[in-house]
């Protein structure tokens, strides 16, 4: 019975999230531009590739040939490449975060729960921890929050399941934004291992 209303919220909450990935895009190729003294857009714009294949598969794990071959035609070498995507694939988790910390939310206003700074901020710090063990294939961060979701937030298994399917329903958005940023972040340890 409650259809109308979460069609309603699920679509303002697609645009929202689509626009915060994009703006967590733009910061993290802002300072890994700033770091390597190049034009962040031109950085952004060429792991292009790796955002459109992660948007198709919604896998970040499927996603690791096409982010490497992006990132090395960014100037990354090969050795730092090489290593920093196939484990950022795994533990560098953005969009995945935003993505469950922004329905989590949603959903608690929706249906009327008590929530607060202080409960999201330990929420937020355990999920960052939790998505460690998070597999990179679909709808696999959210599998790995369920537990968070329940023991922190007081989540029902009704709750559960409805935070599962908007989740998995937009996926491909925060699995893109996982993967690009994951250019950002080689381009900012190869400066690193060029200064030394």
């Amino acid at each position: 019975g409650q259809v109308t209303s979460v069609l309603g919220v699920f679509v303002k909450l697609i645009v929202l999230i689509f626009a915060m990935t994009l703006l967590i895009l733009i910061v993290q190729f802002g300072i890994a531009g700033f770091v390597a003294r190049r034009n962040p857009f031109k950085l952004l714009c060429n792991m292009l590739d790796a955002y459109v294949t992660a948007l198709g598969t919604q896998s970040s794990a499927a996603t690791i040939p096409v982010t490497l071959k992006q990132t090395q035609k960014m100037g990354v070498s090969d050795d730092v490449a090489g290593f920093v995507i196939p484990l950022c694939a795994t533990i560098h988790l953005s969009g995945s975060m935003l993505k469950i910390v922004a329905c989590s939310l949603a959903l608690m206003i929706m249906q009327g729960m008590e929530y607060n700074f202080a409960l999201f901020a330990g929420f937020v710090c355990m999920l960052g921890v939790t998505m460690v063990a998070a597999p990179g294939v679909p709808g696999g961060a959210i599998m790995a929050a369920l537990g968070v979701l329940a023991s922190m937030l007081g989540f029902t298994a009704e709750d559960q399941a409805l935070m599962i399917s908007l989740y998995v329903a937009m996926d491909s958005f925060g699995t893109a934004c996982n993967v690009t940023g994951d250019g950002a972040l080689a381009i900012i340890v190869d400066r690193f291992k060029k200064k030394q």
